[in-house]
């Protein structure tokens, strides 16, 4: 493999990464049923919403890695103000996207347990806005391809690995 391909590989790996995510949070909200506009089971919603959330930070933490935002310095964990302020910086409008997305997804669904079905559809929708947004300038088929070997080669290493762990408890 070339520098180059390795290069694309490593922009494209997060975006599939932020994918998977927003994959299976839609996956677990299909596990609750809706009825007169809300969802009925909040456990769901919020693994859902943190799930969703999470896939926007994984995009965003390469997307400022490639703009030259330095890591804040160590032993420090990444808060909502290092994202914000750092993506007001380079761009405005992804940085109000992000703030809608932190507060629908992060601090409502999650946390509160916001159940209203239009709310959580709305921190979805922000979360693959902010995610296209930034992702990769590849050819879209190309990262397609990519996005499908990146999730078959996740479940099959936890397939191998929760096979392992089976056999060694037995």
């Amino acid at each position: 493999m070339t520098v180059k391909e390795q290069q694309e590989q490593s922009k494209m790996e997060p975006y599939a990464e932020a994918s998977r995510y927003l994959n299976n949070a839609e996956d677990t909200l299909k596990k609750t049923r809706k009825e007169d506009g809300y969802y009925l089971d909040k456990k769901y919603v919020q693994i859902a919403c943190g799930a969703a959330y999470l896939g926007v930070l994984v995009a965003l933490n390469k997307w400022l890695q490639l703009k030259g935002v330095p890591d804040p310095p160590t032993r420090k964990h990444k808060t909502i103000g290092f994202y914000t302020d750092n993506v007001a910086r380079l761009d405005g409008k992804l940085s109000v996207d992000l703030q809608t997305a932190y507060s629908v997804l992060h601090r409502d669904g999650y946390y509160d347990g916001v159940q209203y079905v239009k709310t959580i559809r709305s921190g979805f929708d922000m979360a693959y806005s902010i995610i296209a947004r930034i992702k990769p300038d590849v050819p879209e088929e190309e990262l397609k391809q990519y996005i499908e070997a990146h999730t078959k080669k996740k479940s099959t290493l936890w397939g191998q690995l929760s096979s392992s762990i089976r056999r060694s408890l037995t």
